[in-house]
């Protein structure tokens, strides 16, 4: 992974996580937001095709934030 300063936490949520994600939500993976698997931020964290990924970023107003993306072909 990259150890850059403005590149936030990636990493790969397993199965439990992920339908927990989903159902929170109340999305598919089709529905969320798509990070394609050449994606530099993924090297390093053995991301597949249809993995569910947790983006966690710091922020100056809401501490940490999370977010989501399914990773998709190049």
């Amino acid at each position: 992974m990259l150890k850059h300063v403005l590149v936030p936490k990636h990493e790969v949520l397993n199965v439990k996580d992920a339908e927990q994600v989903l159902n929170e939500y109340g999305v598919t993976p089709n529905e969320l937001p798509k990070i394609k698997e050449g994606d530099p931020a993924l090297d390093g964290i053995k991301a597949n095709i249809g993995d569910i990924i947790k983006i966690t970023r710091s922020s100056p107003t809401a501490g940490k934030s999370s977010y989501y993306r399914v990773v998709i072909e190049d």
